[in-house]
C-alpha cells in the first residue's frame, strides 16, 4: 500500500546573518591556534607498539629492496638491448 509522507506545518526558522570580522587574528595568535589544534589531533592518534613498528618497518624495507632489484633488472635488460642495437647499427 502507498504510504503518505508527513508534511511539517511548522513555520520556517528565520536565518540570521552572522557578522564576519574584517580583521583576521595576528600571526602569533594564528600560530598558537595551529599548535593547539595539532596537539588535540595528536591525542586522537593510535600510536603503534614497538613490535608493530618493527614489523611494519621490516615489511617496508623488504618491499623497497624487492622493487629496487626489479628496477635494477629492467635497467640491466634495457642497457643490454641498447648495446645490442648499437652493435648492430655501428
Amino acid at each position: 500500500m502507498a504510504e503518505e509522507k508527513k508534511v511539517s506545518t511548522a513555520p520556517a526558522k528565520a536565518v540570521t546573518a552572522i557578522k564576519k570580522d574584517d580583521k583576521k587574528p595576528g600571526l602569533f595568535k594564528r600560530i598558537a591556534k595551529w599548535f593547539r589544534e595539532m596537539k588535540s589531533e595528536l591525542k586522537k592518534v593510535i600510536w603503534p607498539t614497538p613490535k608493530q613498528l618493527m614489523k611494519n618497518s621490516g615489511v617496508s624495507l623488504a618491499v623497497m629492496i624487492a622493487s629496487a632489484v626489479v628496477i635494477w633488472g629492467f635497467d640491466q635488460l634495457a642497457q643490454a638491448l641498447v648495446r645490442a642495437l648499437l652493435t648492430l647499427a655501428g
